[in-house]
C-alpha cells in the first residue's frame, strides 16, 4: 500500500511513539477493506510498538480505531487516511502513542477539562484542503480527553450515508448525532462552541492587554508581511485574525508566486505563520474584528472584537482581506452546504456522477470547471458576459472537454429545489430576455471576491465598492489607520502584490510613529 519512500519517512516518525498503541480494524469484504487491511499491516511492521488486530466491532465496515494498547480506540478512521488526512492519519498515530500535541499548555487543560460526552463524526473528501484540521483537531481532542471521540468518515466509501444525511458540502460535523458545523473549523473555533464560558474569559484576557505600537488587523500575506516587517523594528506588534493565513487557505494550487514554482495555499499560509512567529508578534488568531475607533484627542486607536474585548493601539493596519462573492439571488441562501459550494476542491468529490454548473468565466470559475469535469457527468458553466474572462489556455483546455457546456451572456436569477437539495438554476438570456432553467444537482459559485470591510464603515473611507480607499503610502482617511491588501483600493488583487502592500503599509505606519509626538 505504501511506497518504500513513505514507509522510510514513516518509520521515523514512528520511532517517536513512547507508549505501544494497537490498530483496531474493522472491515468486510470490500477491495477498500483490502486496501486498509494492506495499509494497517504496513503501519504496524515499521515500529514494534505498534499492533494490529482485525476483531474491531465498529458498525461502519471497513473503518479502523487508533487507541494505546489495553484501551478502547477513541479516534477512528471510517475509509482510507491518504491524501491530504495522510498527516491526520501520522499525527494519531503520534499522538495516541504519548507524543505531545503541539497545543499550548492553556488549551490542554481547557480539553481535559471538558465536562460531558463528545462523540463527533466528520464528514470529508480525501482531495477536501480544509477537511484535515478539522479532523486533527477533534483527534487532539480525544486524544486529550476520555470524553470525546472522533471518527473521520470518507464520504466516496460510505455515499449511502452521505445521501440519507443529504450531505452536499465538507467537511460536515456532528455531534451526538446533531449537526455542530461546516466548513474550516480549527481546533479553537471547536473549543469555543463546546465549552460555552471560554468566549467570555478569552475577551478579559485580551482586553487587558498592553497598548500595541502597531495592531495589525487581518492574517493573510498582507497582514504576515505588515507584521514582519513591525516586529523587525523592535516595536510592541499584534495581529488579530479571524483566521491566520485568510484566502490563501482556500487556495488549492499557487503557481505565479516568484522563486516558488509552485505550492498549494494551506502550505502558504502555514509558512506565513511560521516566519511571523519567528519574531515577538502578539497573535490573537480566531478572533473577529467588529469595530474601529481611530485614535483622536491622544488617545489610542481601538479595535473591538466580536466578543467584546478591545484592543489598543497607536496606529493600526488594516489587512482583512476579502471573501467569495455571492449571487444574492432567490434560492442561494436556503440551499448553501445543500447543492450550493464555493469549492470545487473540497466539495467536488461529493457531485460524483452527477450534474453541476459552474457560475463564472473567469480564471477561478474555468479552472473549478475543468476539475469537475473529471470527477462529475457534466458541467455547465454560466458566464454573465458576452464571452469567458480567463486565460486563453484556460479556455482551450475547458472547450476540449466532451461533458461540459458554456452558456454566455448568462444572469442567474434564481436557485431551485425541493426543500431539501438543490435541483437545478434559473437564468436569463441577456440577449433574448428570456428565462431558461437547467436541471442540476449542485452549484458551484466562482465570480470573484468581496472586501471583509462592513464593519469599516464610518470609521474609514470606502469606495463604492467597499474597498479602503488608500494613498500611495497605504494611508486612509483616518489618522495612525493604514491599511493593505485585497480589501483595499490597489488594483491587481494577488498575493505577491498583498505582501508588498503589507510591507509598505508597516513601513508608513512606523514612520508615523517616529515624527508623531507619542514615542514608538
Amino acid at each position: 500500500m505504501l511506497d518504500s519512500s513513505i514507509k522510510t519517512q514513516l518509520k521515523a516518525y514512528l520511532e517517536k511513539l513512547v507508549q505501544p498503541i494497537e490498530l483496531v480494524a474493522s472491515l468486510d469484504d470490500s477491495a477498500t477493506a483490502q486496501e486498509m487491511r494492506s495499509l494497517l499491516a504496513d503501519i504496524a511492521e515499521l515500529s514494534d510498538k505498534v499492533s494490529l488486530r482485525e476483531d474491531g466491532q465498529a458498525a461502519r465496515r471497513p473503518s479502523f480505531g487508533i487507541a494505546r494498547a489495553g484501551q478502547n480506540p477513541r479516534i477512528h478512521f471510517a475509509g482510507i487516511p491518504m491524501g491530504h488526512e495522510f498527516t491526520s492519519l501520522v499525527l494519531a498515530l503520534l499522538q495516541s502513542g504519548g507524543h505531545p500535541p503541539k497545543v499550548e499548555a492553556e488549551v490542554v487543560e481547557q480539553i481535559k477539562g471538558l465536562d460531558g460526552k463528545f462523540s463527533f463524526e466528520t464528514f470529508i473528501s480525501l482531495s477536501c484542503h480544509n477537511c484535515p484540521d478539522v479532523v486533527q483537531a477533534l483527534n487532539t481532542m480525544a486524544v486529550l480527553n476520555p470524553n470525546v471521540e472522533a471518527v473521520m468518515i470518507d464520504g466516496g466509501v460510505f455515499q449511502q450515508e452521505v445521501e440519507e444525511r443529504q450531505i452536499m458540502g465538507v467537511p460536515a460535523i456532528y455531534l451526538n448525532g446533531q449537526a455542530f458545523g461546516s466548513g474550516r473549523m480549527e481546533l479553537g473555533e471547536i473549543l469555543a462552541k463546546v465549552d460555552t464560558g471560554a468566549a467570555a474569559r478569552n475577551a478579559a484576557k485580551l482586553s487587558d492587554k498592553e497598548v500595541f505600537d502597531v495592531l495589525v488587523v487581518g492574517g493573510g500575506p498582507a497582514g504576515a508581511a505588515a507584521a514582519i516587517y513591525a516586529a523587525r523594528k523592535g516595536i510592541r506588534t499584534g495581529v488579530v485574525a479571524e483566521r491566520f493565513g485568510g484566502q490563501v487557505l482556500d487556495t488549492l494550487g499557487i503557481e505565479n508566486f516568484i522563486s516558488v514554482k509552485e505550492t498549494e495555499g494551506p502550505k502558504l499560509a502555514m509558512a506565513l505563520e511560521q516566519h511571523v512567529r519567528e519574531y515577538e508578534v502578539d497573535i490573537m488568531n480566531l478572533q473577529r474584528a467588529a469595530a474601529l475607533k481611530p485614535a483622536a484627542n491622544g488617545q489610542p486607536a481601538e479595535v473591538t472584537l466580536a466578543n467584546g474585548a478591545v484592543l489598543k493601539s497607536k496606529t493600526v493596519i488594516l489587512s482583512t482581506g476579502a471573501r467569495w462573492r455571492e449571487m444574492n439571488v432567490p434560492g442561494e441562501a436556503e440551499y448553501r452546504t445543500k447543492g450550493v459550494a464555493y469549492c470545487p476542491h473540497c466539495d467536488g468529490p461529493l457531485f460524483k456522477g452527477k450534474r453541476v454548473a459552474v457560475i463564472g468565466g473567469g480564471n477561478s470559475g474555468v479552472e473549478a470547471a475543468i476539475d469537475l469535469a473529471g470527477i462529475v457527468a457534466h458541467v455547465t458553466l454560466l458566464e454573465f458576459g458576452k464571452e469567458m474572462r480567463a486565460d486563453a489556455v484556460l479556455q482551450k483546455k475547458l472547450l476540449s472537454l466532451p461533458n461540459v457546456t458554456v452558456i454566455t451572456e448568462a444572469q442567474t436569477t434564481e436557485v431551485t429545489g425541493d426543500g431539501q437539495k438543490v435541483n437545478g438554476l434559473k437564468y436569463k438570456d441577456r440577449v433574448s430576455g428570456e428565462e431558461k432553467t437547467v436541471a442540476l444537482e449542485g452549484i458551484f459559485v466562482q465570480i470573484g471576491l468581496l472586501p471583509n470591510t462592513d464593519w469599516l464603515k464610518g470609521a474609514v473611507e470606502l469606495s463604492d465598492r467597499g474597498e479602503i480607499v488608500i494613498n500611495a503610502k497605504g494611508e486612509t482617511s483616518a489618522e495612525g489607520v493604514f491599511a493593505a491588501g485585497d480589501c483595499t483600493t490597489v488594483p491587481y488583487k494577488q498575493i505577491i502584490i498583498a505582501m508588498g502592500e503589507g510591507a509598505k503599509a508597516s513601513l508608513s505606519a512606523f514612520d508615523h510613529l517616529i515624527r508623531s509626538s507619542a514615542p514608538a
